[in-house]
């Protein structure tokens, strides 16, 4: 019988192999040890060896009469991947707390197992193995023992370094890997029970939020991290964090600027992301808080800068006006005038240009427009609005309906020392990107530890550099002081300065830091004009940027740290069945209302020759009218 059965042996392996090849799937099938199976027939007659580097076979594939196992999940998981090696199908006749008895599914044929519990000890044994087949085994890609459960273990490795393995990718690895076929949503739910088992489910998140918050405010004294829930169910509302690290290098350090965005969350349970980031001395991103909410709405919005101005306190009454950068909807803007009334709160330059962009269409308006956006004074500005005017008349409604004194750089009165559009957009993006499948607790740490890897490359970055300024504060400056050769300066008295040149005249103050082309107002760093002012009197022009472009605020900016938080296992668990909206720690939270629906989400495709072709126009072939076809016409034939 056995050289029947490796003839069979042969036969599947030759049949898969042929069958991968015309799949488009070139790896070879499993190996398998135990003796007179396929390993042996093909060691015999030279084919080629299978990978025996992947996953399966890191099991030891061979069955032993005496063989022990921890416990019977472990015996079970043991053979089931055996099955899978081998290609056989495995029935399981008997399986309790001692013992676990098993066989080939196909009738006839003689392999089977028994494995016993071991008296006084937890472990099992094989106690009767019959180890060859006679069977074909399995003569396709597809096997019952390839279970969900299976799929979890197999790719849990690799979605624990990359949680947005996809299914699709999944089937196919697994097909190329193992020679095994799994469905789409096996895949999924695969990968669903992995995430789980690695990071715990979505609602567990929510349960934990309470603690998580108690946890931040611990180990970050001075942080303030709150959780609010609504309704008797105690259904998740809304989530509040700042470290105590951002809030104290925004208040000592950074420019008085912030950007305000949101990004859509849509992972199990949908809700948005709310952020308010300042910008550092170099001009990189400094997010100061943020929020989850279970939906975008006037009212969170109103929350949101609530905690914002309770978090920053008196503190503002001693920081020069803030300026405000935001998309503008109706709720932020409600927001911003209750909670911070004496701001600048002005449009972003992407949101704005997009929208004149989409509107008109025409590349020689947009030239024109973003000419009119950098016009330093309103004579350059107006002329521009001119020119645009004599293409189309359009400009002067929108021109109302998005004012230029909350975008233009000549009209705006805030300062945004040349920070003009929202820098938080995008990393607001890639952060719901990134851990829109991770459960809330889990997507709050993998922000946290974002944030203190930032804090801390960018404070061992800021001890390395000896210079004044910032290096891109350094290099703005040192271009100013090489075209400012140039120029004729004038000395009107101690302070004042007249600087001449080829194409107009300009009146300087170094001692009010003010210069008539407002470039040095704008910027917060010495124009051309002023490095000459000051380079003809020796003074070091470096010393008259505006002390957010320094590297000491640079390095006062990152001096705090953002300190770890221990594992979920040592934290204070909430009991159940505690009501209330508070966010106590003993509060239980459950998930809100706003569930993701089943399905892949419905796309409206818009084609862009729709914007340039018309529609076309139907004609009757009877009565020769518009708007209807001959089939549809009323008129008798």
């Amino acid at each position: 019988m056995t050289g029947g059965f490796m003839w069979c042996r042969c036969l599947q392996y030759t049949f898969l192999a042929n069958f991968q090849s015309l799949s488009g799937c070139g790896e070879p099938l499993e190996s398998c040890d135990t003796p007179g199976t396929a390993r042996g027939y093909m060691e015999d007659h030279s084919l080629p060896a299978p990978d025996t580097s992947l996953s399966l076979t890191e099991y030891v594939l061979d069955l032993a009469i005496g063989q022990e196992f921890p416990d019977v999940e472990t015996c079970r998981r043991r053979l089931k991947n055996i099955a899978l090696v081998q290609h056989f199908d495995l029935r399981i006749v008997k399986s309790d707390r001692s013992r676990f008895i098993a066989k080939c599914s196909k009738e006839g044929c003689p392999w089977r197992v028994h494995v016993a519990k071991c008296p006084g000890v937890p472990t099992f044994t094989v106690r009767t193995l019959h180890g060859e087949h006679t069977c074909e085994g399995v003569l396709n890609l597809h096997h019952q023992q390839a279970s969900v459960g299976w799929v979890a273990r197999s790719v849990e490795a690799r979605v624990r370094d990359n949680p947005r393995y996809k299914p699709k990718e999944i089937l196919q690895d697994i097909r190329d890997q193992h020679g095994v076929a799994v469905s789409y949503m096996q895949a999924w739910r695969g990968k669903e029970r992995s995430m789980a088992a690695l990071h715990g489910t979505f609602e567990e998140g929510y349960r934990l939020l309470p603690a998580y918050c108690e946890q931040i405010r611990k180990t970050n004294p001075g942080s303030i991290a709150s959780v609010f829930a609504i309704g008797q169910e105690n259904c998740f509302h809304r989530l509040f964090i700042s470290y105590r690290a951002s809030i104290y290098g925004f208040i000592h350090a950074c420019r008085p600027l912030l950007e305000l965005d949101r990004a859509h969350l849509k992972g199990k349970y949908l809700g948005s992301l709310l952020c308010a980031a300042a910008v550092d001395a170099d001009d990189a991103l400094f997010p100061l808080a943020i929020a989850i909410v279970d939906v975008e709405s006037d009212e969170n919005w109103m929350w949101f800068m609530s905690e914002l101005r309770k978090l920053l306190g008196v503190s503002t009454d001693n920081m020069p006006r803030l300026t405000i950068l935001s998309e503008r909807q109706r709720g932020v803007v409600e927001a911003v005038e209750t909670h911070f009334p004496s701001a600048f709160h002005g449009f972003c330059l992407r949101y704005v240009s997009e929208n004149f962009r989409d509107t008109f269409k025409n590349a020689k308006l947009v030239n024109i427009f973003w000419n009119a956006v950098y016009a330093l004074t309103a004579v350059e500005f107006d002329s521009k609005i001119a020119e645009m005017a004599e293409i189309s008349q359009d400009v002067i409604p929108w021109f109302q309906h998005f004012p230029p004194q909350l975008w233009a750089v000549a009209y705006f009165e805030g300062v945004r020392y040349g920070h003009f559009t929202l820098g938080v957009t995008e990393l607001l993006y890639n952060w719901a990107l990134e851990c829109h499948e991770l459960p809330i607790v889990q997507m709050m740490e993998h922000i946290r530890h974002q944030l203190s890897s930032w804090y801390n490359d960018r404070r061992d970055m800021g001890m390395r550099w000896a210079s004044i300024l910032v290096p891109s504060a350094e290099k703005r400056v040192l271009e100013a002081m090489a075209d400012a050769r140039c120029y004729q300066v004038l000395r009107a008295n101690e302070v004042e300065f007249e600087i001449v040149s080829t194409e107009r005249t300009n009146i300087v103050d170094i001692q009010t830091r003010v210069c008539s082309c407002r470039r040095w107002h704008i910027y917060g760093l010495p124009c051309a004009h002023a490095a000459a002012a000051l380079m003809s009197c020796g003074h070091n022009v470096h010393l008259f940027a505006e002390p957010w472009f320094t590297v000491a605020s640079y390095r006062e900016s990152y001096s705090q740290m953002i300190n770890p938080i221990p594992d979920k296992s040592l934290w204070k668990e909430p009991s159940e069945g505690t009501e209330g909206g508070s966010a106590n720690v003993d509060i239980t939270i459950r998930p809100p209302k706003t569930r993701r629906p089943p399905g892949r989400p419905k796309k409206k495709v818009l084609r862009v020759e729709n914007f340039k072709r018309p529609k076309r126009v139907v004609q009757c072939g009877r009565c020769h009218m518009l708007g209807h076809s001959q089939k549809k016409c009323t008129l008798p034939s």
